[in-house]
């Protein structure tokens, strides 16, 4: 998508603390953290959202969630814990319209789901 700012960073046009990447994954640090890991995970296929999702799709979902269990490793969140969130449309809090994985983690996360 030539508008997505996560296309963009997709193709190095705009610059991103990448931590991560392969031919199909890309992951870097979120430039508004939540807390002190805050690391989105995404597909470098352009999917609009979790809804978007097509039985092809299949491999490379459960492919991130791989990369995030390796991430939060290298991280040190595997001892004490950390989220995986996925925002779905406006509803769902989506902001931008490329399916993305927030990791989050470092600190005790609250139990509170809506503002």
């Amino acid at each position: 998508m030539e508008d997505c700012i996560f296309c963009k960073i997709i193709a190095k046009q705009i610059p991103a603390n990448v931590i991560y990447e392969d031919e199909q994954i890309i992951a870097f640090r979120d430039i508004h953290p939540v807390a002190p890991v805050h690391i989105l995970v995404i597909p470098k296929k352009h999917i609009a959202s979790l809804i978007d999702l097509t039985k092809e799709d299949e491999a490379i979902v459960g492919k991130i969630y791989t990369v995030i269990n390796e991430i939060a490793e290298k991280e040190k969140l595997n001892e004490r814990g950390f989220r995986v969130i996925v925002n779905c449309g406006e509803d769902g809090g989506q902001e931008v319209k490329h399916l993305h994985f927030h990791l989050i983690g470092g600190k005790k996360l609250g139990t509170k789901i809506v503002n």
